[in-house]
């Protein structure tokens, strides 16, 4: 059974048609990318899941539950890492957890620790680099109680190298804790480096043009960057995109 469907999605904003008949499943455990350019509605989808908006037409469906328009079912992190910055790390990771009764340090402490952070716990964000930021966010949103995490375009504020550690990092946690990941970029590397499928929107009003499943085998590693079959992915998939952009 899906996890998570979007059945026959449109959304407008100002009359002017952002989706329309937009369809997608996410199952449960899968690490999907909704790959698109700039203003193409990557983020208003994660908007619309959210229930920051509600479409025009069109439902969402979470587990066989209708959440359209409903707030609190999807966990958050944005491009920048948005940390409270009078909090300390291990005050910032449990943020999700404030609607519980009880939170979680014992696991959050785990976390942090697998994160190489835990030295850093009692710090405050100020005193940490933009990877490491990054890493709080993260493990802060993989807290949450929510089962889907949807991660907007999160490392595009970083430098190359730390970009390629990061989705390194990023990978090694999600394998062990398998939480649903929808994940929104414009980088097709970064895409097929990390998912299991990629879904390419079309020209706005967007719809899913295009799904491509990954056939990589897990755990990945930077080599795989560098092969034939990788190198043939991506041209694949920059094809698509482009044959959208002069579609315009």
């Amino acid at each position: 059974m899906e996890h998570l469907e979007l059945q026959n999605v449109s959304f407008s904003y100002r009359d002017k048609q952002i989706l329309h008949d937009l369809n997608l499943f996410i199952k449960n455990g899968e690490f999907v990318t909704i790959l698109g350019p700039s203003g193409s509605g990557k983020s208003t989808i994660f908007q619309l899941i959210g229930g920051l908006e509600a479409p025009h037409a069109g439902s969402i469906i979470l587990e066989g539950n209708d959440i359209t328009g409903n707030r609190g079912h999807i966990s958050y992190m944005p491009q920048t890492p948005s940390l409270l910055p009078w909090r300390t790390i291990i005050q910032n990771v449990v943020l999700g957890q404030e609607l519980k009764a009880k939170k979680d340090y014992e696991t959050a402490m785990e976390m942090l620790r697998k994160a190489g952070l835990l030295e850093y716990r009692n710090a405050f964000p100020h005193e940490l680099s933009g990877g490491m930021k990054q890493r709080v966010a993260f493990l802060r949103a993989l807290l949450s109680p929510q089962p889907i995490i949807c991660l907007d375009e999160p490392f595009s504020a970083l430098d190359e190298l730390t970009r390629q550690e990061m989705q390194l990092w990023l990978l090694s946690i999600w394998d062990q804790y398998k939480k649903t990941i929808i994940f929104v970029t414009h980088n097709i590397e970064e895409a097929l480096f990390l998912s299991d499928r990629i879904l390419v929107l079309s020209n706005k009003p967007a719809r899913i043009k295009q799904e491509v499943v990954v056939p990589f085998s897990r755990p990945r590693n930077e080599e795989m960057m560098f092969s034939g079959e990788f190198l043939r992915y991506k041209k694949l998939i920059h094809d698509f995109l482009k044959e959208k952009v002069d579609q315009k």
